[in-house]
């Protein structure tokens, strides 16, 4: 089975940026959807960013302006990109990289905290 392993969480000031990393296993070369979600405490996940095939970009609307998703398909690796971050902004970051037929997979995820 495919594994997604995230890196790059940590403590952070309001104003601040972080980069997040999901190295996957095996080729994204190939895949449908792929992209990175959240879950804040005590909430359900929900989509931060995302990717198709076709290149089409979905942000969430929190993260319009301020977050850039990018993939990196010669280290079969995804980023993504989060500046001017907020307390709002505090969760478990997790990727996800959907194949189609070949299955949907998910990391662990990598906490991000926004605090003073």
């Amino acid at each position: 089975q495919v594994q997604l392993v995230e890196s790059g969480g940590g403590l952070v000031q309001p104003g601040g940026s972080l980069r997040l990393s999901c190295a996957a296993s095996g080729s994204i070369s190939r895949f449908y959807v792929m992209g990175w979600y959240r879950q804040p405490p005590g909430k359900e996940r929900e989509l931060v960013a995302t990717v198709s095939s076709g290149g089409r970009i979905n942000y969430a609307d929190s993260a319009k302006g301020r977050f850039t998703i990018s993939i990196d398909s010669a280290k079969n690796t995804i980023y993504l990109q989060m500046d001017s971050l907020r307390p709002e902004d505090t969760a478990l970051y997790a990727c996800n990289v959907n194949y189609g037929v070949r299955g949907t997979f998910w990391g662990r995820g990598t906490q991000v905290t926004v605090s003073s």
